[in-house]
Order: structure tokens, then sequence, then C-alpha cells
């Protein structure tokens, strides 16, 4: 089994920046794509970045130049810098993770944190 624990929720004000962290323990061998999600209110879960084992990244538009994903394989953790954050940021955001063949990471999920922007 896996578990991902999202850390680094919080409230800032509109052009602050905030770091997501993801956890990942236990079976993690081969959770080589890993990426963040976000949920903003009353709205549908929708996908943010992801990095995969070779590097690359991948970002949704609105988030592009803005958020940066990265991980350490040290510390079985990856990050989510935000700068630049807006309003519409305002989210409950979800770490996720699955294997090196998923277009998108929906295996593993993490419980979320809130990240609240205020204008």
């Amino acid at each position: 089994q896996v578990q991902l624990v999202e850390s680094g929720g919080d409230l800032v004000q509109a052009g602050g920046s905030l770091r997501l962290s993801c956890a990942a323990s236990g079976s993690i061998f081969g959770l080589s794509t890993m990426g963040w999600y976000r949920q903003p209110p009353g709205k549908q879960r929708v996908f943010v970045a992801l990095i995969r084992s070779t590097g690359m990244t991948n970002y949704e538009g609105s988030v592009k130049g803005r958020f940066t994903i990265s991980r350490d394989y040290a510390k079985n953790t990856v990050y989510l810098q935000m700068n630049s954050l807006r309003p519409e940021d305002t989210a409950v955001y979800y770490c996720a993770a699955d294997g090196p063949t998923a277009v998108l990471p929906t295996k593993y999920w993490g419980q979320g944190t809130q990240v609240t922007v205020s204008s």
C-alpha cells in the first residue's frame, strides 16, 4: 500500500507564494509518475501538474510559468512551488501517484491540503 501525505497549504495574499509537499511512503517502488490536482470550492477536481521519472513535467495552462513541480528521491517527496498566486488558485490541492505508463497519475491519492488566496 502507498500513503501520500500533503502539507504546506495555507492562507496567503494574492501575489504571494507557497510550497506544497507530498511525502510518499509504503510500497513506493514504481511510483514514477507523480502529480498535483486541485478542487476549487463547488467544482470538480482538475489536473495541475505532473512529473515523471525522466524529469519531464507537464502543467495545466493557467499555472504555467507560475507553478513548478519537483521531486526529491532521497526524501520520497514531491513539491509544488506556487508563485504569483491568484484568488482563483484557491482550492484543496491533492497529490497523486501512479506507474510509469499512466497518462495522468490517479492510482493513489493524498488527503488534500487547503490553499486559500485572498484578494
